[in-house]
């Protein structure tokens, strides 16, 4: 099995490939979009800015090849940020278009204390993972939350959560064997 992770030019490409090595996977960061079309899975990886991350993507080609991955029922993770750019456009960076895989719109947090950083139970489904983020996804497409914040969404095959599994310990490992072992 590939697991592919979509460079963008930020992201938390170490944590996320030393999480991976811990689980046996064997994982590449790429910026070629015919990696990103054919791997068996694709990470779009969290931490950066919108702007640059959707500059890139589009730039590199691998904007296409995710549209077509999603078209074809193909499995994409998306990790905090990477989740965020999959929904139709964000307030981040003053407003931009995003990806568009998932219903949805990327607001800024409205809270006493932003960035959201830290350990929260992830509900329903019981566990505790690590948030570190300022902004967040509002879409149809939610299946979990966290303190009354979108934590995870699915649409079709595209996966996103607003939580690092990487930086998660063991619930974040068994997240990411579980989403990265399914067809």
């Amino acid at each position: 099995m590939s697991v592919a992770i979509a460079n963008y030019g930020a992201g938390n490409l170490r944590s996320l490939l030393a999480a991976l090595r811990r689980l046996d996977m064997d994982a590449s960061a790429t910026q070629d979009p015919a990696v990103i079309a054919e791997a068996d899975h694709v990470i779009l990886p969290g931490v950066g800015s919108a702007a640059s991350a959707m500059a890139t993507l589009r730039h590199t080609g691998m904007e296409a090849a995710l549209h077509s991955r999603h078209a074809a029922g193909r499995p994409t993770l998306g990790i905090c940020m990477g989740m965020q750019l999959a929904v139709d456009e964000t307030e981040e960076d003053g407003g931009i278009a995003c990806l568009g895989l998932v219903r949805g719109r990327c607001i800024r947090l409205r809270a006493e204390r932003v960035p959201r950083m830290g350990w929260a139970c992830v509900e329903p489904w019981g566990e505790a993972f690590y948030f570190a983020h300022s902004y967040s996804v509002n879409s149809a497409d939610a299946v979990a939350t966290s303190e009354g914040v979108t934590a995870a969404i699915v649409a079709g095959a595209f996966t996103g959560v607003q939580f690092h599994p990487e930086k998660s310990g063991a619930a974040g490992a068994r997240f990411l064997q579980q989403c990265l072992s399914a067809a």
